[in-house]
Order: structure tokens, then sequence, then C-alpha cells
């Protein structure tokens, strides 16, 4: 089975893409299309910017979902998907890789996303912290001892889980969860507490836009994050 996954945000890295931009007329009409659509020249800051400049949520989202998607592309024959998933933002990806979004309605939602999350990010000062090496309710207990906005967020896999919320409540739990015997406690290069709490308002602004977009049967079917199980339904995708 050829399954493809699909990465989140803190995927980024200066460059990302100009090698497809450089070498493929169809990549770089789908960045100038991209550039369009965003009303902003993402590729300069994708190519030349800085790792401050991707850090922002707004810039990070779209820049990673447009290198993933347009890598998927380019791999023409070679793309041919019997699962797809993708972690958090890349699942946005997965569904345009796999047919169930057309690319600019993937981009427009990707961007309506991450404007609503930049948003919510200025509210207050936030960000997450992957802990490795400790048991799942280790980190919840010292989590919920925490007098900050800072829960588990992203369940990765036996002995790695992220954690999330206000810069305090981050410094404390990294701090904590050292002292409890983790063997990494580190700072992700996230701008923002995502998959927690503080993400409410964009919550709220993406189911909105989502309902208004058209979603397709994807021609393979899609791992999503809310349920982790395999969906090919538009309705129950959406």
């Amino acid at each position: 089975m050829k399954a493809f996954v699909f990465p989140g945000q803190g995927a980024q890295f200066v460059g990302m893409g100009k090698d497809m931009y450089d070498s493929s007329a169809e990549a770089k009409d789908m960045f100038e299309k991209a550039n369009e659509i965003l009303g902003f020249r993402i590729t300069d800051l994708m190519f030349e910017g800085t790792d401050e400049d991707l850090k922002q949520t707004k810039v990070t989202q779209p820049a990673i979902f447009l290198h993933s998607t347009i890598l998927a592309k380019m791999m023409g024959d070679a793309f041919k998907p019997e699962m797809v998933a993708g972690h958090s933002l890349g699942e946005f990806s997965a569904l345009v890789a796999a047919g169930a979004l057309s690319f600019e309605d993937g981009l427009k939602l990707v961007s309506k996303r991450a404007m609503a999350m930049q948003k919510a990010c200025e509210i207050e000062p936030s960000t997450m912290a992957a802990i490795i090496g400790l048991d799942d309710d280790v980190v919840e207990k010292v989590c919920s001892d925490i007098e900050e906005v800072v829960v588990p967020a992203n369940y990765n896999t036996v002995g790695q889980l992220v954690i999330s919320g206000s810069v305090a409540g981050i410094d404390k739990a990294i701090e904590k969860l050292t002292e409890a015997g983790a063997k990494r406690a580190l700072k992700l290069p996230v701008g923002g507490a995502f998959h927690s709490p503080l993400m409410e308002p964009a919550r709220v602004e993406l189911e909105a836009a989502i309902n208004e977009t058209e979603v397709s049967e994807p021609v393979c079917a899609i791992y999503q994050n809310v349920s982790a199980k395999a969906e090919k339904d538009p309705t129950v995708i959406k």
C-alpha cells in the first residue's frame, strides 16, 4: 500500500520550493497563481525570506501547503496514493493532492485558517513544545496542575506528545516535565498555541469558510486528524 503523509506547521525552511519554481513552468504558474490569490508575493518570503518571516502563521501555513501540493503535482505519475493523511495543516494539502479540494479552494481555506489563527495568536503570546520520553498520563497531569493555559495537543506516538498553550504555561510545563524525567522538552518553531483553547476564535472562522467550500470525493481514502479513520465521503470529510 502506498501512502503519502503531508507535514504541518514547523516543517518550513528558507528556500522551500525554489528548485521547483526554477525548473518547472507548471510549478512556476502555480506559485504565481498563489501570489495572486494571497495578495502578496509569498514566493519572495519562501525563497529569500528569513526564519522569522516564515515563522509567522499567516506565512507558514500557505508556504507549507504550496510546497506540499506543488511537489505532489510535480511527481506526476509517481503520485498514485492508496491513502493520504496530513498533520494539522497538512490535512488540507492531503485533501488537495487527493482531489477532494481544488488547489485554489485549498489555498483560500489555508489562507483564511492562517489569518484567523494569526489573529488568535496576537491576542496572547503562545507556543507549543514537544515532550519526549514520558508517559502520556504524566504529561497530562503536569499540564492540568499548571495555572495557565497549557494542554496536550498532539499525541504523535508512544513517548512523544506535543503540548500547547500560553508562553508562560509552556515554560512552566517544560521545567516541570524536565524535572519529571522527560528526555527532551523542546519548544517548537511555531507562532502560536495550535490545537488548544486559545484557538477557539479561529475555529469559528474556519468552520464558516469550510461550510462555503465544495468538497469532492477524493481518489483515495484520507485519514483525518479528528477521527484517525479512513474517509472518502465528502460530507464526512467536510
